[in-house]
């Protein structure tokens, strides 16, 4: 049971990478946590973390 649970997920990472643009169009626009824009620029790659808390 624990390897065709691993398998499905494997699969359906691949379906769902397949499925994707392979760049940004466009710079991605967030809001952190004070509510201002943060800009993710598309011509070199970055990394963002989301951390949430629930209190």
């Amino acid at each position: 049971m624990k390897t065709r649970s691993f398998l499905f997920i494997i699969l359906s990472m691949l379906i769902l990478s397949a499925c994707g643009q392979k760049s940004l169009s466009e710079p991605m626009t967030l809001l952190n946590q004070n509510a201002e824009e943060v800009t993710f620029p598309s011509d070199k790659p970055a990394v963002f973390f989301f951390i949430t808390t629930y209190t």
